[in-house]
């Protein structure tokens, strides 16, 4: 059963919010993709709480327009396509979405945004490699941390010398 025009005008107003939510988006294309495996993707974009959804090039076109996205050209694009929305991690879309590429041949990633400015399928490669907002964190959390760690050491270092030659000097006087 066809779109009425209601929905066809709901579907395009999510799109477009999504786009102007998102901190990055990519673009793929999915034709030929089982439905098992593409559950598995949208299951595993789900945990890393990223926004997927599937439209018609229309729909897509005319949310782009309205989001003020017009740098993405989709003329040689075949069959629909597939936006993923990073609304919390910059990273996490072209991460996954990379990796599930690499086993599955049928998703094609296209083109992405990052911060509302276009990047290519090289960027979005290059972005797939950094870590994670969560990993950056534990690195710097770490790094903050070391110094201090370093100086409790030193310093009960030098109480636990004395400690042990207090007990020395006790033994040898017993």
């Amino acid at each position: 059963m066809p779109k009425t025009r209601k929905q066809k005008e709901e579907e395009v107003k999510k799109l477009t919010d999504n786009l102007n939510n998102s901190k990055s988006v990519v673009f793929t294309s999915s034709k030929g993709l089982s439905v098992a495996d593409s559950q598995d993707l949208r299951r595993s974009l789900r945990a890393e709480k990223v926004n997927f959804q599937s439209s018609k090039k229309t729909f897509l076109k005319e949310a782009l327009k309205q989001a003020r996205f017009n740098e993405v050209e989709m003329t040689d694009w075949q069959g629909s396509i597939a936006v993923a929305f990073g609304t919390e991690d910059e990273v996490a879309p072209a991460k996954i979405l990379n990796n599930f590429a690499k086993k599955h041949e049928q998703l094609e990633i296209k083109v992405g945004f990052l911060e509302k400015e276009l990047i290519s399928l090289e960027k979005i490669k290059e972005l797939a490699l950094l870590p994670s907002r969560i990993e950056l964190i534990a690195k710097t959390v770490g790094t903050i941390k070391a110094p201090i760690s370093g100086l409790v050491n030193v310093l009960s270092g030098n109480i636990r010398n004395l400690v042990n030659v207090l007990n020395a000097l006790k033994e040898t006087k017993n």
